[in-house]
């Protein structure tokens, strides 16, 4: 996969703020299955400070391009890391590390006009 995919970081608010994600700062996504709000949660964490935040599942939340949790999800492992790009006043835009990406192949139109893999 070489397109770049980016995520925006929420939620800051409700844990350390996001004044200290300057541009450059390594974070690490690890998905949350067990989050009883949103079975395709994201988790985002720093080493030494634990969660701070998840990555945007909503279109309220998810800025320009960036790829919501739940398109994310099964694109990665367990974890991967993301480096921040952008902090804006509404969220903060991270790229996912390309060696922690999966490739999914995209859905191709059959003949009938089904989607197929």
């Amino acid at each position: 996969m070489s397109k770049k995919v980016y995520v925006t970081i929420t939620g800051t608010q409700h844990y350390l703020g996001d004044e200290f994600l300057k541009k450059g700062t390594k974070v690490l996504l690890v998905k949350d299955p067990d989050n009883k709000y949103d079975h395709e949660a994201i988790r985002v964490e720093m080493e030494g400070l634990g969660k701070i935040g998840y990555v945007a599942n909503s279109t309220y939340t998810v800025l320009g391009e960036c790829f919501s949790a739940g398109r994310l999800y099964d694109r990665i492992g367990d974890k991967a890391v993301a480096k921040v790009k952008l902090p804006m006043p509404k969220g903060v835009i991270c790229a996912v590390r390309q060696k922690d990406l999966i490739w999914t192949p995209p859905l191709e139109k059959a003949d009938d006009g089904s989607l197929s893999f």
